[in-house]
């Protein structure tokens, strides 16, 4: 009868160490390429009125309320 738990120092061991570094790759260019959402909450985290919206209607109706429609006069 074999155990059915891992040694905690052979646990990574079935992880392939070029696919790893993909990862972490594909992570770090993830991490400088932002969302669009990501993109219009940083807009209207710095826009105070839109903040105050977002937190009684959230986010993407804030943004859209503030920065949806230009305003042209």
């Amino acid at each position: 009868f074999s155990d059915p738990f891992i040694n905690r120092r052979r646990a990574n061991d079935f992880i392939q160490a070029g696919s790893r570094l993909e990862s972490i790759s594909r992570e770090r260019i993830r991490e400088r390429v932002k969302g669009p959402q990501e993109r219009q909450r940083e807009a209207c985290e710095n826009y105070y009125p839109c903040e105050q919206y977002a937190f009684r209607h959230g986010y993407a109706a804030a943004y859209k309320h503030y920065f949806g429609r230009r305003r042209t006069k």
